[in-house]
């Protein structure tokens, strides 16, 4: 039997909608999502059954589409799959947070700032209301928003760093780096640890991690999924 950290790391977004993110969770059965304006991720149990597929088309309906992170789970014929991105999930093991004095805390007010620089960027998904999740810091220059990053899932004992990103024409000067032992430092006053996922592909950004104390713990994969139109049984 897996441990508890090990289980609820195989499968993040149940842990988070189903314990610290409970609030903001859409559920029917045991499927479980984020608004749709917070975070693009649904969730089932592991091994989930046919019910919970069942269940998971009432929070994801037909015609709208939603993001799960599993590890090789079988997706029924009666979902599609848009997309399927490969990542590492990787674990602070041996981080240590430094303050950066000049870093500002990013509250709704920045949003619209905050999604241009990630669309800039392309870190991942950051949506309307996903700064309601967590923690996000910033660097300005010249009253610009030209870095930034903050925490996104969080379970017992854990928060995921995530939007770790710098405008194009601002790196190289370790404003990430900064950002994130920010994060690191509040995460550790809480007495909690520290996780993140990152394509496969970005091999600078795991550098970089790898450089702060982070170790790949395992692959995992992000689908998108949609699913069909459930056949009504009319008599």
């Amino acid at each position: 039997m897996p441990s508890t950290d090990e289980a609820c790391h195989d499968n993040p977004v149940y842990a988070a909608l189903s314990g610290a993110h409970a609030r903001f969770a859409q559920s029917c059965g045991r499927a479980l999502r984020y608004p749709a304006d917070v975070a693009p991720f649904f969730a089932l149990p592991p091994e989930p059954s046919q019910q919970d597929w069942r269940s998971a088309s009432e929070v994801v309906p037909p015609g709208t589409f939603a993001a799960i992170v599993h590890a090789g789970a079988e997706v029924p014929r009666t979902w599609t799959t848009l997309q399927e991105f490969e990542v590492v999930q990787m674990i602070g093991d041996h981080i240590s947070g430094v303050d950066a004095p000049e870093a500002i805390p990013l509250r709704a007010g920045d949003v619209p700032e905050m999604r241009e620089l990630v669309r800039q960027t392309d870190p991942g998904p950051f949506l309307e209301r996903t700064i309601e999740l967590g923690d996000y810091v910033g660097f300005r220059r010249d009253n610009r928003l030209v870095a930034m990053a903050g925490e996104r899932l969080h379970f017992d004992g854990w928060r995921e760093i995530s939007a770790v990103c710098t405008s194009p024409t601002d790196r190289g000067h370790g404003l990430a780096s900064r950002l994130m032992g920010t994060l690191i430092a509040g995460i550790q006053r809480r007495s909690e640890r520290a996780f993140l996922h990152v394509l496969t592909t970005n091999t600078n950004a795991i550098s970089l991690y790898e450089d702060l104390g982070f170790r790949a713990r395992r692959p995992l994969t992000i689908s998108v999924l949609t699913p069909e139109p459930i056949p009504s049984h009319e008599t």
